[in-house]
């Protein structure tokens, strides 16, 4: 009888076995170098000058897979830093989108080879490699961003918000190149200014044209008992260089008027306004208006604050929610009906945060909600203010005079 052609369920077994080793081998014998090579066939990679030409298209992400060493010392412009050791783990946050074309580069090719390969395996569709890296791309004369870095002291300073993913280093960057005006060195000035310059804003302008009184300092933090009689800009001023000498302090000891509103208000990115009457809460929400400029507003009358933030045109504006003063014995000022000591610290610190969020473009604000504290309840109730078609600032048919605002009339102090 013949030797059967049928192999024993245990040969076909060792026969398995061999393949898998065969393989194994195979891969075990590949150096490095041939691991690349097989990689690169299994990628598209594009040089520098086809990069140039791609990254000028909206939706195109470019991820830079170096060290933030690397990075440290340039990068191409508009490039996400996203480490080769923490690929796998982040991309997905950092491009959500597995149909977005991804350009990956690094300093020479190599790793961003392996990463663009990486991306394909993780359902990517579109994703290539620049061939040559960054130094190639430095090497062909196109453009590369240097970014700014804290030094030893700052990253001491701040280190707290470096800690925060959505603040870190090119947060607090962004912080110290900001400028904020604080309309009033008084009660809401206080402690917006002291937060805003401990959390290291790079230039904080101050307008008061008031002397310290030694009723001031029941509530008005900038100021000393040894500050009386000296000018409220520069006593300000002497306690915010205390606080962060990092901050630029521009003082305007002048009133605020038509003639020099628009002038003051142009080299600002937000506007703090601490004002304590109706005329100059109109002039300053007229001329941010007219500048397109944000507007923290705030207001403490005895136990209760009121907040919020105008954003021109894209919420209502301080005339939306106030179309005409409030009659004087309706609305006192401070010297006339009195304000808790401790109550502008709550809404000036929520000014100060407003301030923040918007500089760095984080959160959710004000904008189209007034905030109302009530201190004795201690209760905080949010009220949606739509913005007014009618409104004569920022309507339909809106026509800003701000000669036409007239004399004082007293309003919520501060």
């Amino acid at each position: 009888m013949g030797q059967s052609s049928k192999r024993s369920p245990t040969g076909l077994v060792v026969h398995l076995v061999c393949l898998v080793q065969v393989v194994y081998i195979d891969r075990m014998s590949m150096t490095s170098r041939d691991l690349l090579a097989q990689t690169r066939k299994e990628i598209k990679e594009i040089n520098v000058q086809d990069v140039s030409s791609r990254i000028q298209n909206n939706g195109v992400v470019l991820l830079d897979v170096r060290e933030k060493e690397e990075w440290d010392e340039g990068h191409l412009p508009g490039a996400t830093l996203l480490p080769r050791g923490f690929l796998e783990v982040r991309v997905e946050k950092a491009v959500p989108e597995k149909d977005k074309p991804v350009i990956v580069y690094c300093a020479g090719g190599t790793r961003s080879a392996y990463a663009a390969k990486t991306l394909q395996d993780l359902g990517y569709n579109d994703v290539v490699s620049m061939a040559g890296g960054y130094g190639e791309w430095k090497n062909a004369g196109l453009p590369f961003v240097v970014p700014e870095k804290l030094n030893k002291n700052r990253m001491a300073r701040y280190s707290r918000h470096l800690k925060i993913p959505e603040i870190g280093e090119a947060g607090q960057l962004k912080l110290l190149a900001s400028k904020v005006l604080l309309v009033g060195a008084g009660g809401l000035g206080s402690p917006a200014g002291v937060y805003l310059a401990a959390s290291g804003v790079g230039t904080l302008g101050l307008i008061d044209s008031d002397t310290v009184d030694e009723s001031n300092l029941q509530r008005q933090i900038l100021h000393w008992t040894s500050s009386i009689g000296v000018p409220k800009v520069d006593s300000a001023r002497r306690t915010l260089f205390e606080v962060n000498p990092d901050v630029k302090v521009k003082t305007y000891n002048l009133r605020l008027d038509a003639s020099n509103v628009l002038d003051i208000f142009k080299d600002y990115d937000v506007i703090v306004s601490g004002s304590d009457n109706f005329s100059t809460a109109y002039l300053v929400n007229d001329a941010a208006v007219l500048l397109k400029k944000p507007v923290l507003y705030g207001s403490i009358f005895r136990f209760d604050g009121q907040m919020s933030t105008f954003v021109p045109y894209e919420g209502p504006c301080f005339r939306c929610l106030y179309p005409e003063p409030a009659p004087a014995d309706l609305a006192p000022s401070c010297d006339e009906a009195g304000v808790l000591g401790v109550l502008p610290g709550v809404v000036g610190l929520i000014q100060a945060t407003e301030a923040v969020k918007l500089l760095l473009k984080i959160g959710e604000p004000l904008v189209g909600r007034l905030l109302v504290y009530d201190a004795l309840a201690m209760t905080f109730k949010s009220f949606k203010t739509p913005r007014r078609k009618d409104c004569p600032t920022c309507g339909d048919n809106a026509k800003i005079d701000l000669n036409a605002i007239g004399p004082d009339a007293c309003g919520p102090a501060a």
